[in-house]
């Protein structure tokens, strides 16, 4: 019996446990990237950018609020959110509260799908099978159907009156003690609300320094961005891959971009032009597969830098 049982046994023990760990520590084992990004024109101060991403808040997470808060420490120059705050619809006072010394600071957003809609369960394996099919969200799948509203304009609303630029389809400027920075945003390509179209053109001419800013990292957002001339896009959506093997990195980014640039910065190269792209990983988790696994929760410091 014992030789019949004993390595089954065995792996379901090493299985439990790194559930346990993925569940009771890493998922809250909040972390600070730090990045530093040449985009600068020679002879600009540097700036300090903190991006908050995938913050997928649901009721009772007092940790990663105490966490969030606790970033405006850094004093950055601006913060920019890429999306998906929600993942309860009772959320948002708790995001806000989370938020709240960070709506301090000059800032700018984009949304994701789940600060429209509610999460719904299904099969992580779902996500391996949507890669091979090359299906990722409303791109190839069918639409959404009886899935919760979430009250985006009550986070909509807030971030307005803190001052932070909305940028879902839509340009907007920051200024900061005499430097102007310009942003280009798109609303979610996860779930097809990108309209590239209307905000097509390239940077804007008089300000010191334009970013391109969209929740999921598509690769039809990253060509028009970098097609374009920005020098620096800043996404989010992926999680990182969220459940990773250490040693090899993401199995899927829930996009079609590829898993060597699941998270972090990268380049992304289009029509002889080439962009920086940074991903959060984010600091979140959906509600349903609340693990994370050689993937810890984030959030990035990006020092912009003159270029070489």
């Amino acid at each position: 019996m014992r030789a019949r049982y004993g390595v089954p046994l065995s792996l379901t023990a090493v299985g439990a446990a790194g559930l346990a760990y993925a569940a009771g520590f890493e998922v809250r084992s909040f972390r600070l990237r730090r990045v530093t990004v040449p985009v600068l024109p020679r002879g600009m101060r540097p700036l300090r950018v903190l991006q908050v991403s995938d913050i997928h808040m649901v009721g009772g997470q007092r940790k990663k609020q105490r966490w969030l808060q606790s970033l405006a420490g850094l004093r950055p120059d601006f913060v920019i959110n890429t999306g998906d705050n929600l993942s309860d619809p009772e959320g948002v006072p708790e995001t806000l509260d989370a938020l709240g010394p960070l709506m301090e600071f000059p800032g700018a957003y984009v949304f994701g799908s789940n600060d429209y809609y509610g999460p719904k369960l299904r099969n992580p394996a779902r996500y391996l099978i949507e890669k091979v099919q090359g299906h990722h969200g409303l791109n190839g799948n069918a639409p959404a159907v009886g899935v919760v509203h979430n009250p985006w304009e009550e986070l909509r609303d807030a971030f307005d009156a803190a001052g932070w630029v909305g940028l879902s389809n839509t340009r907007g400027r920051l200024k900061l003690e005499g430097i102007e920075i310009a942003l280009t945003g798109l609303d979610d390509p996860h779930i097809k609300r990108d309209r590239y179209a209307e905000v097509a053109g390239g940077p804007e001419s008089g300000a010191d320094l334009s970013l391109a800013v969209v929740h999921a990292p598509y690769l039809r957002s990253l060509d028009a961005f970098t097609a374009d001339g920005y020098p620096l896009v800043l996404a989010g959506h992926t999680h990182g891959g969220q459940l990773c093997i250490p040693f090899y990195g993401a199995l899927v980014t829930n996009c079609d971009l590829d898993t060597n640039r699941v998270k972090g910065l990268s380049t992304h190269t289009t029509d002889g032009r080439t962009s920086f792209l940074h991903v959060s990983a984010g600091c979140g988790t959906n509600r349903y597969t609340p693990v994370r696994f050689a993937c810890p929760p984030e959030a990035t410091l990006l020092t912009l830098t003159a270029k070489e």
